[in-house]
């Protein structure tokens, strides 16, 4: 058992005890557990969950930010291995404004995404279309899978024609290449996808009292979470630029559109991250198993997976051992978990 997990438990072995009990009686009277008021006007000193060695504040992070979003962000490049790539030859370079000017006003093929892309007659480099560039070659590609399923041959069809209008505005000529083998090769990443596609969840349940809206919020903040954009769902941030979060905690999000969310019972609460999604060099195993250790003890909730079944340490364990494997076999596909790929791949 780690440091985090033994200090809680000593603290919530001595203030449970004066607690339960009353609070047992007291919740059929005042509803669920609601946060708890701050001296001074004070945030308690908030605690970054780990497993193993010594636990260190840090800053505390609002209940009522909203879910951090990074001025900047990476453009999407195409990406042979989930791209069905297409050449785009001009005679003569063309200006960042004309491409721009003929660009497709939406650049999707039914529910996958394609891009654009010109090559900097400047500095050789392929980039989207800017206006006072020119460009010596272009080059589309249509996402080849998601996780709506593999490009099918109307989507494809849905692309060819709306690059074949582009390329015929800038003078280009397009080289398609063959709807069946581009279909094939969508399904085959498809199906490899399916059977390495991974989003590791467990649930936190009330033992005794439900929790208010205000009561989740203010237990998650103390290990780094902040409310995010969506009703119901707080996120503990990546220190990644653009990266998607590392973990989300959600609840129903009829409770949080509550007309008074102290009042709203909640008994159930995810926790999960989305392992493609997600580097593991943030190691985010380890933040949701002692993520959930932490709230379990602080909001004596009990840790089950989606049947209701407890998970112990040894459960944690076993999924760590089928999650490093998981890396290894999308590593071997160069579609390593959190690399650009894998992000646009897994969406």
């Amino acid at each position: 058992m780690n440091s985090l997990t033994v200090a809680l438990a000593a603290l919530g072995g001595v203030v449970l005890a004066g607690v339960v009990a009353h609070g047992a009686w007291t919740a059929r009277k005042a509803g669920p557990r609601r946060a708890a008021p701050e001296a001074g006007g004070q945030r308690p000193e908030q605690i970054e969950p780990v497993l193993g060695g010594n636990t260190t504040p840090h800053a505390e992070l609002s209940t009522g930010a909203l879910e951090p979003r990074p001025p900047k962000r990476t453009t999407p490049r195409l990406d042979a291995l989930i791209d069905a790539i297409v050449p785009l030859s001009v005679e003569a370079p063309v200006s960042g404004e004309m491409v721009l000017m003929h660009l497709p006003t939406t650049r999707r093929a039914g529910s996958k995404p394609f891009i654009i892309e010109g090559l900097n007659a400047e500095t050789d480099e392929w980039e989207s279309a800017t206006a006072g560039q020119r460009y010596g070659e272009l080059q589309a590609g249509v996402q080849l899978a998601n996780r709506t399923g593999a490009l099918n041959e109307i989507e494809y069809s849905e692309f060819v024609q709306k690059l074949q209008t582009f390329a015929e505005a800038i003078g280009a000529m397009a080289d398609f290449a063959d709807m069946l083998d581009v279909v094939a090769r969508a399904r085959e990443l498809d199906a490899f996808a399916g059977e390495h596609d991974a989003q590791l969840a467990v649930h936190l349940q009330a033992r005794s009292a439900a929790w208010s809206v205000g009561y989740i919020q203010q237990h998650a903040s103390r290990h780094g979470f902040v409310a995010g954009v969506v009703p119901g769902r707080l996120v503990l941030p990546s220190t990644e630029e653009g990266a998607p979060p590392v973990l989300t905690l959600t609840f129903d999000s009829q409770a949080a559109f509550a007309d008074d969310p102290n009042r709203a019972a909640v008994r159930d609460v995810t926790l999960s991250f989305d392992v493609p999604q997600t580097d593991p060099t943030a190691e985010p195993f380890v933040a949701w198993q002692a993520s959930a250790q932490a709230l379990s003890l602080g909001m004596d909730a009990a840790i089950v997976d989606d049947a209701g079944r407890p998970l112990s340490p040894e459960g944690f364990a076993a999924i760590g051992g089928e999650l490093g494997q998981l890396y290894e076999k999308l590593e071997l596909r160069d579609l390593a978990a959190g690399s650009a790929a894998a992000r646009r791949l897994f969406s």
